[in-house]
Order: C-alpha cells, then structure tokens, then sequence
C-alpha cells in the first residue's frame, strides 16, 4: 500500500468516527471511545504529513543552494 492509500485510508475512517460522535452526540451518548481513536489517526496524518514536508523540504534545490553557503 503506497502512503497516498494509507492516508487516504486514514481519512475515511476519520469521516467514519467523526459520523459516529456527531450521532452519539445527538443521542447524548458518551463518545470516550471513538474520541480516543479519532485522536490517533490524527496523530498519524500529521506524522505522514511532517515527514513527506521534509522530505520535499531536503530535496528541493534551493535548500541545497542555501546550505551550501
């Protein structure tokens, strides 16, 4: 699985829980469980999203011309 699958996996199952609080919400429900979810896959969305930033970041000609002076 490439990472854009993987994060777009993660973003369904985001819309997923977040369909799932807003009844519970609306049922007036506890929400602990799915909260707690929710903030891991988040997690991991911005860890992808940091590490592909700095990736691009290194590779990019101009970091390259700016570390060298």
């Amino acid at each position: 699985m490439s990472q854009k699958q993987y994060l777009k996996t993660i973003e369904k199952e985001i819309a997923r829980i977040n369909r799932i609080i807003d009844f519970k919400i609306l049922r007036g429900e506890e929400y602990k469980k799915e909260a707690h979810d929710h903030k891991l896959l988040l997690k991991k969305v911005r860890f992808y999203n940091r590490q592909s930033f700095f990736k691009r970041l290194l590779s990019s000609p101009s970091f390259r011309i700016a570390s060298f002076f």
